[in-house]
């Protein structure tokens, strides 16, 4: 907690809030964006960019067209080291994404910082030292990151590539270049890599089906994924969290007797966002700490749960947005000690309320705007009205025959307890597309006549004169699918909130692309599209699901008709190595054979010390806080304890004499999701009889509940 000095994101608040009362006290005629000129100003792109840019005889331009970095990489570097010196930084960074980082690595990125300048060691003078060279390229040691065997000790080294796609930011003394970092033999040692190479494939496949359809998207700058990521958390009192060894350790409670309320109420969700705690001040410098790296986090919200609260940004490309997300996670965490707070970014960091989800929005459109997933507009921009449900139909095939995927992309640690539990989808891969939608695909699928899809819409009357009739989409919310068409866009709803997403948009990507080769191959063998699209509905409709997918019923009939269904996230990380799936991945050249099997033992490796860290910490939990409350109550399952500790221990041996990745994420799902549950069960009990001042842990009661929380003043915690 800062207590002497304001914070640059403190002043500029201070500053709108002056603009704002000296408005008030003169004559107003307009509203001033004067009070928020700083957006943007840390990211090197658009005006920030141009300005530095001309003063070396260039223009943004350049940075649209890739090859700047073998044309002009020594004038970019020479401009951004300008920005940077007229910014306060000095150093610079290759910024990029490890494997297997959510719920452990702060930030979920690598960085070595370097200073730019240079030494003199005769005259003792120092000079800036930033050349083309030292930014389009970097290179570090690669031992320690995980790699799932696609590199030793012996050949370690890990070479860093500017992504253009994203733009280059600044925070406090540094500059952050967004990177790709690959293996000596060009091996894909990140998250970033094989999501690039899954977006050529998409504007690839894209441009050839399109073309088939009455568009060029050449001539349109190409396909862009587009991708909304609304990122959820728990905003808890930072006090309490030092009380609480598996928060601070593996991100959830391993244990923890539920408090006398939850979210039975319903109370919390978007409830206004109290003044009387810190968190609305910490969010609200989180959103100035990003819009400052020109992050447009526009809306926040309080979540279901108690202390669970939601931001959300706008739309964009999906490299940019995944690095903007990584950075508003890193800012989360690091902006809320500052108000007296710990925010909590892992699936379930509680028992029995709602965790937290990153719901992927995912769209696709050409560069210059238009929308393929609105049917009003790629048909116009077609000229073909077949152009929109024959580009669903590829989409449907899509997700039935590669929902394994789709399943393993979200198999996350911390999605074990999340799936299906009424605040994500269950593990069934379907997809909602609203009546009317449905109606119209099913009438292709059966050769019926067509006209051009307009998606309906009605009016609701609320029968009172103040407020007239609202018209509302042919779409309802689905909150139990997976995978629902919202209207432009699909909502990958399943996604886990301290996820990377690449590896989603990966998926998403590459299973498109390859269902838009198939249907552009048939076509260039004079099928005729429209058939294209009819044998595929025909082939994969059981995917579409517009019901309850809470219903078990519902859940059984989806699994009988064969629709994917992988209830354990281990098993679910096992099928990136299935034979239809490393031939998908090497055909649209996203990742090798070696790659796909890298991968699974990296995600398999990160599950397995994931729970051999809740594990370890319960232990030490048991006997360093439970045990002795038991023994001071006189009161409790003190036999039930010390047996738990002696079991924990031997799960863990087991874990760690097994015969491989796979086998050990086997034995680790298994401690966690039946050993750990029962042995969680004898310490809540213990909680339930001890005596609130003998009880060493923080509990539910003093984490959740901000609203009623006993603690420092906001005047002490802002002194």
């Amino acid at each position: 907690i800062f207590f002497t000095m304001l914070s640059s994101t403190s002043r500029i608040l201070a500053r709108r809030a002056l603009a704002s009362n000296a408005a008030m006290g003169g004559v107003r005629t307009m509203a001033s964006l004067e009070p928020y000129e700083h957006y943007g100003e840390h990211c090197f792109t658009g005006k920030v960019a141009d300005e530095y840019l001309k003063k070396h005889g260039a223009s943004g331009d350049i940075l649209k067209d890739p090859t700047w970095t073998q044309t002009h990489s020594d004038v970019v570097a020479a401009a951004v080291l300008d920005w940077a010196v007229d910014n306060g930084a000095n150093t610079y960074c290759h910024w990029f994404q490890p494997m297997a980082a959510s719920g452990v690595r702060h930030g979920l990125t690598g960085q070595v910082q370097n200073m730019m300048m240079e030494f003199d060691r005769d005259t003792n003078e120092v000079k800036f030292d930033f050349k083309g060279k030292h930014l389009i390229r970097g290179e570090t040691d690669g031992s320690s990151f995980p790699n799932g065997g696609l590199r030793g000790t012996h050949c370690a080294g890990g070479y860093l590539a500017v992504d253009t796609s994203s733009p280059i930011f600044l925070r406090g003394d540094t500059i952050f270049v967004p990177s790709a970092l690959i293996s000596y033999y060009g091996a894909a040692l990140d998250e970033k890599t094989p999501l690039l190479r899954a977006n050529a494939a998409l504007d690839k496949q894209t441009n050839r089906l399109l073309k088939h359809l009455g568009l060029d998207t050449e001539k349109h700058g190409g396909i862009v994924a587009n991708i909304g990521l609304e990122q959820e958390l728990f905003l808890v009192p930072r006090e309490e969290y030092y009380r609480r060894p598996d928060l601070q350790f593996t991100g959830r409670t391993v244990i923890g007797k539920n408090a006398p309320r939850g979210q039975e109420m319903c109370d919390h969700y978007m409830a206004p966002l109290s003044s009387a705690t810190p968190a609305l001040a910490c969010m609200a410098e989180i959103q100035e700490e990003c819009w400052k790296l020109g992050i447009p986090l526009k809306t926040r919200h309080r979540e279901v749960a108690p202390g669970q609260f939601e931001f959300a940004p706008l739309f964009g490309s999906n490299t940019t947005q995944i690095d903007q997300n990584l950075m508003v996670m890193q800012i989360i965490e690091e902006v809320a000690p500052r108000h007296g707070l710990a925010a909590l970014l892992q699936e379930k960091p509680f028992n029995d309320v709602n965790g937290s989800g990153k719901h992927n929005n995912w769209s696709l459109a050409t560069a210059d705007g238009i929308q393929l997933l609105l049917p009003k507009a790629i048909n116009e921009a077609s000229g073909n009205e077949m152009a929109f449900p024959i580009i669903m139909s590829a989409i449907v095939a899509a997700l039935d025959s590669h929902g394994d995927l789709m399943r393993m992309a979200i198999a996350s640690p911390g999605n074990d307890f999340r799936l299906g539990a009424c605040e994500a989808p269950p593990a069934i891969v379907s997809t909602y597309l609203g009546d009317d939608m449905t109606a119209y695909l099913e009438n292709l699928k059966d050769g019926k006549a067509l006209g051009e899809y307009i998606p309906g819409s009605k009016l609701l009357d609320l029968g009172c004169k103040e407020i007239m009739p609202i018209e509302v989409p042919a779409e309802d919310r689905n909150r139990t699918s997976p995978f629902p068409y919202g209207g432009a866009r699909f909502e990958f709803r399943a996604v886990g909130s301290s996820q990377n997403v690449s590896m989603v948009n990966t998926v998403l990507n590459t299973i498109t692309a390859e269902k838009f080769k198939e249907f552009a191959d048939a076509m260039d063998a004079g099928a005729n599209p429209q058939d294209v699209a009819k044998d595929a509905l025909n082939k994969h409709w059981r995917v579409i699901f517009n019901g309850d997918n809470y219903d078990e019923s519902m859940q059984e009939m989806l699994t009988e008709n064969g629709v994917w269904r992988i209830d354990s996230g281990v098993e679910a990380i096992h099928t990136l190595t299935s034979t239809k799936n490393v031939e998908l991945f090497e055909k649209m050249n996203v990742m090798t054979k070696e790659e796909c099997a890298a991968r699974e033992v990296v995600l398999h490796d990160h599950y397995t010390g994931s729970v051999e860290m809740e594990a370890l910490t319960l232990i030490d939990m048991i006997n360093q806080h439970i045990i002795p409350s038991v023994k001071a109550a006189e009161v409790g399952p003190l036999s039930g304890l010390e047996a738990a500790v002696a079991t924990l221990k031997s799960a863990v041996a087991e874990i760690h004499a097994a015969d491989g990745s796979y086998e050990s994420a086997k034995l680790a799902r298994e401690l966690r999701l039946e050993t750990m549950i029962d042995i969680r069960e004898v310490c809540d009990s213990a909680e339930e009889v001890v005596p609130a001042g003998l009880w060493t842990l923080a509990t539910y009661k003093e984490l959740l509940f901000l609203d009623t929380h006993v603690g420092p003043g906001l005047e002490e915690i802002y002194d």
